[in-house]
Formats: structure tokens, C-alpha cells, sequence
């Protein structure tokens, strides 16, 4: 990792980082918002730019916020479809925390005259 510049290391190393919830016995939720995510088109190359929402009901942990803005940061150079980004994303978190709920929602930015918003969530739609 020579020649990288601290930020760049930072991204390339970053790992997603649990933290004990203080509140273990109490069902609240957390809402996060990334609107600087940025993946590459895996069939174009172009970038493609979305805001990544996050909302989940923790259970044992909760995820360290520095170590999930890396960790997102980190889609930026990868070549990924809109759906696997935000599968991707929800299943890293899933197996990570194990929530008592978590949803993903990927807001991408339109191009091309086509806006995409791909949503996954471990409730059914009609809950």
C-alpha cells in the first residue's frame, strides 16, 4: 500500500466494526444516511452516485459509524450493479449485527434518464 495517501489506506483497510448496544433491553431504532455513495457501473464504467439509507432495531451490537463510512467508502472503486450494492451492503450489516430489524435502502442518483431505488428489508413489504 505504498504511495497511498492516509484516507486511501484508511478505505482500503476498513472493516465494518461492531460495538456492545448500551441499551440491549430496549427496542429502539437507528437511522443513517450516506449521500456520498459512489460504485462504479460494472458494465459502462461510469459512476454511478446514490444515498445509501440504513435503518435497523439493534439487538447484542450496534455498528461503529467511522468504521461503516470506510466501509461504504469503499464501493467507490468497484465495478457493481445497483442490487448487489445494496444486497451487498444489507448482508454485510445482517451478519454483523444480527438486529431484530434491518433495512437497506439504495437511492441512486438517475442516469440516463432512469432512477433506481432498490430497497431490502428483513420485514415482508406489507408489514
Amino acid at each position: 500500500m505504498a504511495g497511498l495517501k492516509y484516507g486511501e489506506k484508511a478505505i482500503a483497510e476498513a472493516k465494518l466494526e461492531p460495538w456492545p448496544n448500551p441499551y440491549p433491553d430496549r427496542n429502539y431504532t437507528i437511522e443513517i444516511t450516506f449521500p456520498e455513495f459512489t460504485c462504479l457501473c460494472p458494465r459502462s464504467g461510469y459512476p454511478d452516485f446514490a444515498t445509501i439509507r440504513i435503518k435497523y432495531i439493534p439487538d447484542k451490537y450496534i455498528v461503529e459509524l467511522k468504521s461503516l463510512k470506510l466501509y461504504l467508502n469503499k464501493y467507490r472503486s468497484q465495478y457493481i450493479s445497483h442490487e448487489e450494492a445494496t444486497n451487498r451492503i444489507y448482508t454485510d450489516l445482517y451478519n454483523l449485527l444480527k438486529p431484530r430489524f434491518l433495512e437497506v435502502i439504495g437511492d441512486f442518483n438517475p442516469r440516463g434518464n432512469v432512477k433506481t431505488i432498490v430497497k431490502v428489508s428483513s420485514r415482508e413489504e406489507n408489514d
